[in-house]
């Protein structure tokens, strides 16, 4: 059985088109402002129209909840090169773990669009401006990428709080199923939603599918992007870190010199101490099975169980989560557990990220 998303099918380039996406928040509020990222054009991007109600489903928006997006009172706006730029806040009962439809219209041709492929998430592209329509065109082309849309942001209660997941596809949620939000990182959301010890703190997913630790691929490094994606973050207080299994992967097959564990704990190293820097508490995740994907070697598991040791004994990171022993094999620990294994033996399906957001003891963010 294959794995991961289907391809993303987003073009080129919009031109005079509407693209309506679907993204979870994880708190209730009563005001969402979302911000767009023009960080990887080289040209300006022109945003004729943009609109966010409640998603009914399909792409379509509940009825009453549709709301006009503006920027500085403008309902336009211009994404420089390198760019992200935030709206004014729209006034809308949000409840928690509810999905919003967000939807940009670009009138004039906007080259290659900044995009998370592996979004999991169905959008949708239809000719002309039909950002404000209740009910998207039906013969609109779909795409399981975001454009442009960096994040949805929701004014909770003075006592909330956030937590970033920051890692590679595994975080990102790649063989889980398409529009059934079952990233780990959405399940544990869940679950601080359903306790009331913890139902104030969110979770920002800020996974990148091939992303590494150290080095830049698929995106900046971790280290290159943590002011972006974790700094940037409204209220963080807590930081998952779970990356390094590409870094293995790819400089540890290809790189000259060839990776060491010790490289990748410093890399770990420079990430807490950013963190504490700014009062951010930092949870290291252990690296999951891998035996039987193609690109795994010996060496490369030797590297990983000296990395997963470091992290469970240094006691430099304020907690662990041991996602290792909670999808591996009973009976061969260097693999996945065939139950979590959608057949590339190395991203956990569904029930696999299941026992991953299960495996956190929800107590830490209490004390």
């Amino acid at each position: 059985m294959s794995s991961g998303p289907p391809p993303h099918n987003l073009p080129d380039q919009l031109d005079n088109q509407t693209i309506r996406m679907i993204a979870r928040t994880s708190l209730g509020g009563r005001r969402v402002r979302i911000s767009l990222s023009n960080m990887l054009n080289a040209e300006p991007v022109l945003v004729g129209a943009a609109h966010l109600g409640l998603h009914a489903g399909r792409g379509a928006i509940e009825p009453g909840s549709g709301r006009a997006v503006t920027f500085g009172g403008r309902p336009t706006v211009v994404i420089p090169p390198g760019a992200l730029v935030l709206s004014d806040p729209v006034d809308l009962e949000v409840q928690p773990l509810t999905d919003l439809a967000v939807s940009l219209y670009l009138p004039e041709p906007t080259g290659p669009p900044t995009s998370h492929t592996t979004g999991m998430r169905t959008a949708y592209i239809a000719d002309g401006n039909v950002a404000a329509q209740p009910v998207f065109p039906a013969d609109a082309r779909t795409t399981t990428a975001y454009a442009w849309l960096s994040s949805v942001d929701v004014l909770a209660p003075a006592n909330a709080c956030t937590i970033v997941a920051l890692g590679d596809s595994i975080t990102d949620g790649y063989a889980t199923t398409v529009d059934g939000n079952q990233a780990w990182p959405t399940l544990l959301a869940r679950r601080l939603s359903m306790d009331p010890r913890t139902r104030h703190i969110g979770v920002v997913n800020q996974g990148i599918s091939g992303n590494q630790v150290l080095r830049n691929g698929a995106g900046l490094s971790m280290l290159a992007r943590f002011d972006r994606d974790v700094l940037s973050r409204a209220g963080v207080r807590w930081l998952i870190l779970l990356g390094g299994i590409n870094d293995i992967n790819i400089r540890g097959r290809f790189g000259t010199p060839p990776l060491t564990a010790e490289e990748l704990i410093g890399g770990y190293q420079q990430i807490i101490l950013r963190s504490h820097s700014h009062g951010i508490r930092v949870i290291g995740a252990t690296l999951t099975p891998q035996e039987g994907q193609f690109t795994a070697t010996e060496q490369g598991e030797q590297i990983r169980q000296a990395v997963n040791a470091w992290i469970r004994t240094s006691g430099r990171f304020d907690a662990v989560v041991d996602f290792d022993a909670a999808v591996r094999d009973p009976e061969h620990p260097r693999r996945l557990n065939p139950a979590f294994d959608p057949g590339d033996h190395i991203h956990p399906n569904d029930a696999g990220n299941a026992a991953m957001a299960d495996a956190f003891d929800l107590g830490v963010f209490v004390r």
